[in-house]
């Protein structure tokens, strides 16, 4: 039986876990702004650290270096999707509630605007801090965390089982895929294409079963 998904999911994380949350992501925010603007370079823990306006035992306590801050951010913005997920419409089809939840922790509300000068200098900043050979495994598993939050949570609101059916962990697994494709072609597209464009079509090709052009 499908579980209801109005109002507060049961099993949503309590005061002391948003906390914990809310910090990580303040740290790690902070170090992919200051690595898009600055370069991977010139950024310290030091200035993420006071970014965040928090001491850098305090970032110690969380990550180990600016890498896996960086990678944390994609771990929260998942879990994010999770919870939007589960508080959906029961009724909506699957598909069209993980496309609405990935669009609003992915997309900004103008992300459908022309691209603009600051845009583009965004991007290439984006582009350039991915490439940094640093991030490849702690992506890696930023990754792999991601895909159990959300099965899960698919889990849930399917009735399925991580453990003893397929179809949650392919579920977030097709979603993480989908999800990384629409960024690389939205950043390395010979003419930029806005995020938010390239997931919708994304997500309306996975939703039509991936039917070939």
């Amino acid at each position: 039986m499908t579980p209801a998904a109005e109002g507060r999911p049961s099993g949503s994380p309590g005061l002391r876990e948003r906390k914990k949350r809310e910090t990580r992501a303040a740290l790690s925010q902070a170090a992919i702004r200051l690595c898009v603007q600055h370069g991977w370079a010139r950024v310290t823990i030091d200035r993420i650290a006071a970014e965040a306006d928090v001491s850098v035992r305090t970032f110690r306590n969380y990550f180990s270096g600016k890498a896996e801050a960086i990678a944390a951010g994609h771990v929260e913005r998942m879990l994010r999707v999770a919870d939007d997920l589960l508080a959906r419409p029961a009724g909506e089809p699957l598909w069209d509630s993980l496309r609405h939840a990935v669009l609003g922790q992915f997309v900004p509300p103008d992300a459908f605007a022309p691209q603009n000068e600051g845009n583009e200098r965004w991007y290439e900043g984006v582009r350039l801090m991915l490439a940094e050979p640093a991030l490849a495994g702690e992506v890696a598993k930023a990754n792999a965390a991601a895909q159990q939050d959300l099965a899960e949570a698919v889990a849930r609101r399917t009735g399925t089982d991580t453990g003893g059916d397929v179809y949650p962990n392919l579920v977030a697994a097709v979603v993480a895929a989908g999800c990384a494709v629409a960024v690389e072609h939205s950043l390395r597209s010979d003419h930029p294409v806005p995020l938010g464009m390239a997931l919708t079509q994304v997500f309306e090709r996975l939703a039509a079963g991936l039917p070939v052009p």
